[in-house]
């Protein structure tokens, strides 16, 4: 039946077999073989083993050539793929001396004719063999066919079987190979290269790739950008109806290897062709590793989220503050294979921060976090136990340490063996936490705060000692040390502010006259004990990692530091938060490429809708620029405080609640507000009467 499929008609050329396509409905393989000949295909695929060369006994059976056709497989009336029809021809292949002749005519005739006597060579029986490879697809089918004693002539092709069918993309090089088991002679083979879509053409500019679709002026076709995750159901990044040649602009950041393209013409019962080609960029299969990310799910789960499959492998390492790498706990605990977007259980019976999972592509370390940290707080220095416990009852115990596992009994010189009987006794009395147990072995974390407190016990004497003596010494030298003193208590208060807590400004770039603004804010609120971070002064580092691997690194950090992260909220961050409440959770409209709060929503959003905001997180908004009930009731659950006018309690949020109350705090608050007040102007002025350039200070300039 013809099929309207515009694109294979641009790919494939003007022939007019192209819409005329033969098309297989369902997904099942199937074979058939020429008349007079049986086959049977085996369900589902086999190894590819060729195995090595051996003689023929006989007569047998053997490829000769291979043939292919391009088809279309439906899952559905208009929802095609390209397939590879495949056809082996096969011919009788014989020794030399293993073939009888006739003596005589009469027995020629008779060896001829199957009515007048059965051959003394019987019907021959093969596995044939095909091997597909189309990256990234690969394939082995097995195909059992028998031919009748009548049709085996020494030499004689004796017909073909055909295999329905391998599927392939549009523009790929497919190989196939084909032998039989056991293999007689070499494999035959055979490549092809699919046409490409010439009409498609991806191009890079700088930081841009430019997606061009040359169709003719008047063709009229709906075009979708989407992540290809076979788990999950397709669903549509970027979607919009067009017509005539196009130019579609995509920020780097955006690749991964699963983004993919689909194009229909706008017409009834039209056939939608897909094609991937970011599979083999390296920008980006860097991008999906930046956008990978670890999430712990309670009470023992956990998940990794990324936007497209990837080969992965995860292990569980323990990390102590010092050690220069995580130790894999591998053994007694085995690695595991990782599906993407699945939740996974931790053979674990308690958590712990020095846990961390490391996932390794390839063997290659990709990603590690210790996803415990936020919740039990910071790394410990504890001894972790390991008990391997063998046939009749066998136990050994082990510490593990940067060298490897040391028996605790031991006179190697390290921590362990140096505090070896101290550690069982601990264990023995209940004093270690228990982390993982079963019939190979278990898992023990054993404190040693009380061990390093008792080693240091007499050098912290000897500093206090040493302190009396230097106090003593300045009595002596009294108005010295009230110079001294005067200078000290400068240091302390300037190193103070330098080491204030941090805040992690985020907000939408409306336009040039809103970043003067916020670049206002972050300027004044350095001058307090606070330490400032935005990403309008981070955009190399910005632009090197991605804005969602920044936030996440920004956020991890300033939490970890006790610090706040402050939600700027504008007409533009108001639409977008709305945006995502809205359609779940899915990809918001394109941003730009340093744009960190629509980058941030996926972090964000959860831990308000999962009750963490609290105490992490602080609103503000410009009262002159946006209403206070503009602000969705979700972020409600932390202070929104207006600029300028509530900037006292808006400071006193940001340096928390263990801060001490400052007596210049409401002079403080006046010279932030004349600060913002020249830039609050700017973006209340018409669109053409403010000024063009970023007229914030030096502190405008990279941070990084």
């Amino acid at each position: 039946m013809p099929v309207p499929w515009f694109l294979l008609s641009l790919a494939l050329g003007p022939s007019p077999m192209v819409l005329s396509l033969e098309k297989l409905m369902g997904p099942q393989d199937a074979a058939r073989c020429s008349p007079g000949l049986s086959c049977h295909l085996w369900d589902g695929d086999m190894l590819c083993l060729p195995g090595s060369i051996v003689s023929a006994p006989g007569p047998v059976l053997v490829p000769t050539r291979l043939q292919t056709e391009l088809v279309l497989r439906c899952h559905q009336e208009t929802d095609c793929d390209l397939c590879v029809r495949v056809a082996v021809h096969l011919a009788v292949h014989v020794l030399p001396g293993h073939w009888e002749e006739p003596e005589d005519e009469e027995q020629f005739e008779r060896a001829a004719d199957p009515e007048l006597e059965e051959p003394q060579n019987g019907s021959l029986q093969a596995q044939v063999v095909l091997s597909f490879q189309a990256y990234p697809t690969a394939r082995c089918v097995l195909l059992e066919v028998q031919v009748p004693a009548a049709l085996v002539q020494p030499g004689q092709s004796v017909g073909s079987v055909v295999f329905d069918c391998f599927e392939a993309a549009l523009g790929a090089e497919v190989r196939i190979w084909s032998y039989t088991q056991p293999r007689y002679q070499k494999e035959l083979n055979f490549t092809q290269q699919l046409p490409a879509l010439p009409w498609l053409n991806v191009s890079a500019d700088g930081e841009d790739v430019h997606l061009v679709l040359d169709v003719s002026e008047k063709q009229r076709f709906g075009l979708s950008l989407y992540w290809n995750q076979a788990q999950n159901p397709t669903k549509p990044w970027w979607h919009r109806n067009l017509t005539g040649p196009q130019t579609i602009t995509l920020n780097h950041t955006d690749l991964v290897p699963c983004l993919c393209i689909q194009v229909w013409p706008l017409e009834p019962d039209s056939v939608r062709t897909s094609i991937c080609p970011f599979v083999n960029d390296h920008r980006a299969h860097r991008n999906l590793w930046r956008a990978v990310r670890l999430q712990l799910l309670p009470p023992r789960g956990w998940r990794l989220d990324a936007p497209c499959p990837l080969p992965a492998e995860a292990t569980l390492c323990w990390q102590v503050p010092g050690w220069g790498s995580c130790q894999p706990l591998v053994p007694p605990l085995p690695r595991e294979n990782v599906t993407v977007n699945k939740a996974l259980e931790f053979p674990l019976l308690k958590g712990h921060p020095n846990l961390c999972i490391q996932v390794r592509s390839w063997e290659k370390l990709q990603l590690q976090e210790c996803l415990w940290s936020d919740s039990l707080g910071p790394l410990k220095d504890d001894m972790l136990l390991v008990e391997t416990r063998g046939p009749q009852d066998n136990r050994s115990l082990c510490a593990l340490e940067p060298s490897g596992c040391t028996p605790l009994l031991s006179k190697a010189s390290t921590r362990a063996a140096r505090f070896g009987e101290q550690l069982l006794e601990d264990l023995q009395s209940g004093q270690c936490l228990q982390l993982w147990d079963d019939d190979l072995g278990a898992l023990w974390a054993c404190p040693m705060d009380k061990y390093i407190h008792q080693r240091w016990a007499l050098v912290w004497l000897a500093c206090l000692l040493f302190a009396a003596v230097l106090f003593l010494l300045l009595l002596l030298k009294k108005d010295q040390a009230k110079g001294w003193l005067r200078l000290l208590k400068e240091d302390v208060r300037l190193g103070a502010a330098a080491r204030g807590r941090p805040a992690l400004l985020l907000y939408s770039a409306e336009d040039s006259a809103f970043e003067r603004l916020v670049g206002a804010l972050a300027s004044a609120l350095c001058q307090l004990p606070l330490r400032v971070v935005v990403d309008l002064w981070s955009r190399r580092e910005l632009s090197a990692q991605g804005p969602l691997a920044w936030f996440h690194a920004q956020r991890l950090q300033t939490l970890q530091e006790g610090g706040v992260v402050v939600l700027l909220f504008s007409p533009g961050a108001v639409a977008l938060c709305r945006e995502w409440l809205q359609d779940g959770a899915s990809v918001p409209r394109a941003h730009g490429p340093h744009d960190a709060f629509a980058a941030s929503l996926s972090c964000v959003l959860p831990d308000f809708l999962q009750g963490r905001a609290p105490g992490r997180y602080i609103g503000a908004y410009f009262d002159s620029l946006l209403h206070p009930d503009a602000v969705p009731a979700l972020f409600r659950a932390v202070p929104v405080l207006a600029l300028p006018s509530q900037l006292p309690d808006f400071l006193r949020a940001l340096q928390g609640p263990s801060a001490p109350r400052h007596r210049r705090l409401p002079d403080k608050a006046e010279q932030v507000s004349q600060a913002l007040q020249p830039a609050l102007n700017s973006c209340l002025q018409p669109p053409g009467t403010q000024r063009t350039g970023r007229e914030m200070g030096p502190e405008a300039g990279d941070r990084t």
